[in-house]
């Protein structure tokens, strides 16, 4: 069977969308007709082919509804609720773009496919994080305790992520408007003061010839300005998308002071969240540190976590592999070898969570409190320049200096 998303009129002459499953477009438009409604758009939702730049985005953002379905559906399962009717129950619940998918969920489990399996046919919904605890928590027949770890988990990488948001939240909006101004006092405001001063044929000071050179070329070659921006833009995608290049920057950022810190640490924390989750949830070790390397972001840990896995696989010491990358501190390489040696690495691993949360709030405050004066001042000089340079050639025009 397959899911369908449809634009129909109902007997009222209303306009009505949503979804309907059945094993063929002309099925479905026959279920829709026994209602009363008069189709005027049918198309079937594939998830067999490879997600759109939108739906991936549209995926991306849905992060909090899927948390929160997630920890829903860990509630109806938990009273006792079949699998469908809970997935059935939350249909409703949920807007149109998630609501189709957990239709489809609900549409595959009534087949007989498992709920994990399920998830793999909408990656841009489900990671492999949600898909590996689910599936652990089905073979162990306690999904909704799987469910609500996992909807723990993602509360928490979801408030990490909020902390460095946050962080630089004002820094960037300082930015912008510091720009906007610059952009209408250039185009704009210096044009119109200096013009006369250029048509009466005085000489202007050096900064004046300076900022009025910028003007010009500002309002004379913003295509080609726009052309290099864009250039620039396609040259660091092409980079970003590359493996090496990837890595590069990612390298180049973590020796970045105070903002490089900020990225270590929140790596740091998140590979402790992100594997003590998976253990817990009674995942393989080896597994779970190929899931977790995964879901970081930053390639420097990413190849750090290999070794650490290619360490593990081999039975060789792991505090060696791990000190040799320089990435993790060596409290952390530490906790790590003791943890694996003494079979407590779930515990160490949470303590650690906790520790480098909470060094990823100081640090997020930290850059907020650097970049604030810092960029007020960068703004506050450019815009100064600017005024002085128009003032100056004025001033000296009606003899007042």
């Amino acid at each position: 069977m397959a899911v369908f998303e449809y634009k129909a009129i109902d007997l009222d002459a209303s306009g009505l969308a949503g979804t309907v499953v059945a094993d063929t477009p002309r099925q479905a438009r026959d279920h829709l007709r026994e209602r009363g409604l008069t189709v005027t758009h049918l198309t079937e939702c594939r998830t067999d082919r490879a997600p759109t730049l939108l739906e991936r985005r549209r995926g991306r953002a849905a992060g909090h509804e899927i948390t929160a379905f997630v920890r829903e559906l860990a509630t109806l399962t938990a009273v006792g609720i079949p699998l469908h009717g809970a997935l059935e129950t939350l249909v409703a619940q949920h807007h149109r773009g998630l609501g189709t998918v957990i239709q489809d969920l609900g549409d595959r489990v009534a087949s007989g496919a498992a709920l994990a399996e399920a998830m793999e046919r909408h990656p841009t919904y489900f990671d492999a994080l949600c898909v590996s605890i689910t599936r652990v928590g089905e073979n162990t027949g306690s999904l909704d305790q799987a469910l609500r770890r996992l909807a723990q988990f993602r509360e928490k990488a979801q408030g990490l992520r909020s902390h460095v948001t946050t962080a630089l939240l004002y820094p960037a909006v300082v930015t912008t408007v510091g720009l906007a101004v610059m952009v209408f006092l250039m185009t704009y405001v210096v044009p119109n003061l200096l013009d006369t001063l250029v048509e009466a044929q005085r000489e202007l000071p050096a900064i004046t010839r300076i900022v009025k050179g910028a003007s010009d070329l500002l309002l004379g070659g913003w295509w080609a300005l726009l052309i290099g921006l864009a250039a620039l833009v396609l040259a660091l995608r092409t980079v970003v998308r590359s493996e090496r290049g990837h890595e590069v920057l990612d390298r180049l950022l973590l020796k970045v002071p105070v903002l490089g810190e900020l990225a270590r640490k929140e790596n740091t924390s998140r590979m402790a969240v992100v594997l003590a989750a998976l253990l817990e949830s009674g995942l393989q070790f080896v597994e779970a540190v190929r899931i977790t390397r995964s879901t970081l972001r930053n390639r420097v840990f990413r190849r750090a976590l290999e070794r650490y896995e290619e360490a593990v696989q081999a039975g060789r010491d792991v505090a060696g592999p791990l000190a040799a990358t320089a990435v993790f501190p060596p409290m952390v390489v530490r906790m790590l070898a003791v943890g694996q040696e003494s079979g407590r690495l779930e515990e160490m691993l949470e303590e650690l969570a906790r520790t480098y949360d909470q060094e990823v709030s100081v640090a997020a405050r930290r850059l907020t409190a650097l970049l604030e004066p810092v960029l007020i001042v960068i703004l506050a000089v450019l815009v100064g320049c600017i005024a002085f340079a128009t003032i100056l050639p004025i001033l000296e025009a009606s003899n007042v200096l």
